[in-house]
């Protein structure tokens, strides 16, 4: 049962650096194989559906459907990295390894084992969508190199965003089999329903409206217009969405995880 004060306000500084390196020397290891596999799904997907459905379809608002899908994996595959390192990676150091519990046995304290969780795996999620950016680059993906550079920044905000979600998870999770329940139940109704593989205004309007209280629908809208080389409308709006995700998910898979490991 949550206790007040495992609601207290995350006590952040920078002690969780030494959180981030060792959680990137132990992927450095693993490196490229890590890199690959986080990049082929995606791209298979992009370059499948795109030159296959995209020989039968005409334009999709305005640009080509191979470019539409670009636009939406670079999306899909940011919430797909942070959400398996947050689950599966993070896990493990939790639950089976038990590295968050040698951790604590230092002056480090759990908040500075999960903020040091949460930067990381926003890094690494960094990665996936830079390696599916650096496709949208190579392909022309993109009519202005220049405004797709912002698409930066918004990995990292997405990375925030479906990192702390999926902290809350793993946060609750008795074993790795119950991370189904939120592909399920979570990320595959944000893909279909996000604006991924066709456009939101396509689905009936208490579909559109369910989409439109989904962070991934959000972060399509601002990360389309800029493949497009136009600014995206309701900036403020789209950010709000994320951080608060993000945020609240971060606050709350803090609460819980204390009440998992400071019984």
């Amino acid at each position: 049962m949550l206790k007040t004060h495992d609601f207290r306000l995350p006590s952040l500084s920078l002690r969780f650096i030494p959180v981030w390196q060792r959680n990137f020397l132990v992927w450095r290891k693993l490196a490229i194989p890590a890199l690959l596999g986080n990049l082929a799904d995606p791209a298979f997907y992009m370059l499948g559906l795109g030159y296959g459905l995209g020989g039968l379809l005409p334009e999709v608002h305005g640009m080509s459907y191979i470019a539409f899908l670009a636009s939406g994996t670079l999306c899909y595959s940011t919430m797909n990295s942070a959400s398996f390192e947050a689950l599966y990676s993070g896990f493990s150091r939790m639950h089976v390894q038990k590295t968050w519990d040698a951790i604590l046995n230092t002056p480090l304290t759990l908040d500075d084992v999960l903020l040091g969780e949460l930067i990381w795996i926003t890094s690494k999620s960094l990665l996936s969508g830079l390696a599916i950016l650096a496709i949208i680059w190579a392909m022309g993906l993109h009519a202005s190199f220049a405004m797709s550079l912002w698409a930066i920044p918004l990995i990292i905000l997405m990375g925030f965003c479906f990192t702390g979600m999926a902290l809350v998870i793993n946060a609750i999770s008795p074993s790795y089999d119950f991370f189904m329940y939120y592909f399920t139940l979570a990320i595959t109704p944000m893909v279909l329903l996000g604006g991924v593989f066709y456009p939101v205004d396509q689905l009936p309007a208490l579909l559109q409206q369910v989409s439109a209280a989904l962070p991934l629908s959000h972060a399509i809208e601002l990360a389309r217009p800029l493949m497009l080389g136009r600014a995206p409308s309701g900036i403020a709006v789209h950010v709000g969405v994320l951080l608060a995700y993000g945020s609240l998910g971060y606050y709350l898979a803090l609460a819980l995880t204390r009440r998992r490991l400071l019984k």
